[in-house]
């Protein structure tokens, strides 16, 4: 099984207790961070402590137009999941890596990608 990273700690337990109905808000709220063709492709680019710059994310992903790039690293960083980082520098120099919290979610995407290898 491929992992997202190397050195992945276990996901902590929530200290909330859940109802059912709390349990899908919860979920759905985690989803629609998520949600967008994108976000978790540009995620698993970042894992692990990498710092990417605008124009090697453009690299990696041939398939997405700069616009869209944009917009979903303007998205995770509103969501606090991305931090941008902007060098005084002519031209400007800017890069991208995971905040803390966006760097915790990787443990959840490995068991994720392990569900669904389940199936095959």
């Amino acid at each position: 099984m491929t992992r997202t990273h190397e050195k992945v700690s276990p996901l902590p337990r929530s200290k909330v207790a859940h109802t059912p109905v709390t349990a899908a808000q919860g979920v759905e709220r985690a989803l629609s961070m998520l949600s967008g063709r994108w976000k978790l492709l540009i995620l698993f680019h970042l894992f692990g402590g990498q710092v990417q710059r605008f124009s090697d994310l453009e690299r990696l992903m041939p398939e997405i137009s700069q616009k869209m790039l944009a917009q979903q690293l303007r998205q995770l960083e509103k969501d606090g999941m991305v931090l941008r980082i902007v060098h005084p520098l002519v031209p400007p120099k800017v890069e991208y890596r995971l905040t803390d919290w966006g760097q915790s979610l990787c443990p959840a995407l490995d068991a994720l990608l392990a569900w669904s290898e389940r199936k095959l």
